[in-house]
């Protein structure tokens, strides 16, 4: 499993999106010691950083479409990785004018 930083995460949205602002916070001790009960996927984990991903990025390339388009365009873009060690990515992704909840 190959841990993200915050930085990498941030330059790759950065250089797909142009936002007009973007915020990239780490998570990943927040989820220390959880686990799904039927799966070994993360026994042991111990809340390192690299792994579990919060953005709120505004962009005018999210002008126009629905929640699940512009997830879908931020997930596209971060395909790597999120098949190789972000498990999870909570997103806000907002048009410019939109109302943020941060």
């Amino acid at each position: 499993m190959t841990l993200y930083s915050r930085d990498t995460i941030e330059a790759k949205l950065t250089a797909v999106f142009t936002p007009d602002s973007i915020k990239v916070v780490d998570e990943s001790h927040l989820h220390a010691g959880h686990h799904h009960g039927a799966s070994d996927h993360h026994a042991g984990f111990d809340g390192s950083s690299g792994t579990h991903f919060r953005v709120i990025i505004v962009s005018s390339s999210f002008s126009g479409l629905s929640r699940i388009d512009r997830h879908r365009a931020v997930n596209k873009a971060l395909a790597e990785e999120l098949v190789s060690g972000v498990h999870a990515l909570a997103i806000e992704a907002k048009a410019p004018g939109e109302p943020t909840r941060r």
